[in-house]
């Protein structure tokens, strides 16, 4: 079997998915090489790589060479399946002159996060139009799955649940490297990501643990209004930028746990990072993520909008080192069994089979 993976985002998820891929079939990657570059010391030899230029969206007439370029080269590459992470508002547009092909779409994100100013850019009837013309549906949790179902209709046995695949390198010792004061929120910022929560958590958490601190790493809107709330600012490492995979590593290691303290959620590739470095993970009841985190076990969860209860579980990992590496351990363990990429590059070809062989029966002609 040959498939081309076509992705604007998601370099790491990608490469990794092509790696394990590619130990059973042929597997073409497609990226923008902005993002492709950084990951490609880490591609197998075995996958074929097919870098593109990805211009600005309001570059339209770059934006529609692109997405013709991609499809001639799919073309060229004759795959039996292909594989969409998500969707691109030109591609999205060129998705009907390459119909002879089985669609398999990743839906990492049925519907806008809140305030997320940089996926808006694209409109959702787009994105959902391009949805709608796969043939098989891969998303990362039973919540998204009903999302996809009733607000899309699009039937319910052409979605299938496949783990989000586990990201970052770790080494053995990865759980013994933890300091014990650190608490760590990793990813973009944006309103849904609920740091304002964790913020107002910091007295609470400091009041019991003096030493305690809070990193903060990534970017996203505005971080100016998220330093005006904060009360003591000393207690705040803030790293407001990309973060490179190796500062990512860093990071992970030195934290005691990461905090999802999320108010609107549809899955997290934040939490496979953190069980990759045996880290417990406290997040909110939202989304999809009570299917990632067990409760008491991997970590805690927590209501949304509760620092008091937010603060709670952190000061209970804070003041139990034990504790925290058996939860870390757990999650370890459940990374490796459950989202490994070799478990969900079988339960992704698959889906692949499935797709080929429904196109067989329904007898799609070629374009």
């Amino acid at each position: 079997m040959k498939v081309a993976l076509v992705s604007f985002t998601f370099g790491e998820y990608c490469v990794k998915l092509a790696n394990a891929l590619a130990q059973e079939i042929e597997v073409c990657l497609m990226l923008p090489s902005q993002i492709g570059e950084r990951q490609l010391s880490k591609l197998d030899q075995a996958v074929s790589f097919q870098p593109f230029h990805k211009p600005r969206l309001r570059q339209p007439l770059q934006q529609i060479q692109m997405a013709f370029t991609i499809q001639r080269r799919i073309k060229e590459f004759d795959p039996d399946v292909i594989h969409l992470q998500y969707g691109h508002m030109w591609f999205n547009l060129a998705l009907p002159l390459l119909r002879r092909y089985p669609l398999a779409l990743t839906i990492h994100d049925p519907r806008y996060h809140v305030g997320d100013k940089s996926s808006q850019t694209t409109p959702q009837t787009i994105i959902d139009w391009g949805y709608r013309r796969a043939d098989q549906i891969i998303v990362h949790s039973k919540q998204v799955k009903s999302i996809v179902v009733n607000e899309l209709s699009i039937a319910d046995e052409i979605i299938h649940v496949i783990p989000h695949i586990a990201l970052g390198d770790a080494v053995e010792n990865d759980q013994d490297q933890g300091e014990d004061h650190l608490i760590l929120f990793f990813g973009r910022i944006w309103e849904y990501k609920g740091l304002e929560y964790l913020i107002r958590a910091e007295p609470l958490i400091t009041a019991q643990v003096p030493n305690a601190r809070i990193v903060i790493a990534g970017q996203g809107e505005d971080f100016d209004r998220y330093r005006r709330m904060m009360v003591n600012p000393e207690k705040f490492i803030v790293h407001n930028e990309y973060v490179s995979d190796d500062k990512r590593a860093h990071l992970f290691r030195q934290a005691s746990m990461v905090v999802l303290p999320y108010i609107e959620a549809s899955q997290s590739g934040v939490i496979p990072v953190a069980y990759t470095f045996a880290k417990p993970v406290i997040a909110t009841t939202v989304g999809g993520l009570p299917e990632m985190v067990d409760d008491g076990q991997t970590g805690y969860l927590v209501p949304p909008r509760d620092e008091r209860a937010l603060a709670n579980a952190v000061v209970r990992l804070l003041q139990d080192q034990t504790l925290r590496r058996r939860m870390g351990a757990n999650g370890k363990l459940k990374v490796e069994t459950e989202c490994s990429p070799d478990q969900v590059a079988q339960q992704t070809s698959a889906i692949y089979h499935q797709a080929v062989n429904n196109i067989n029966l329904e007898g799609r002609g070629s374009n």
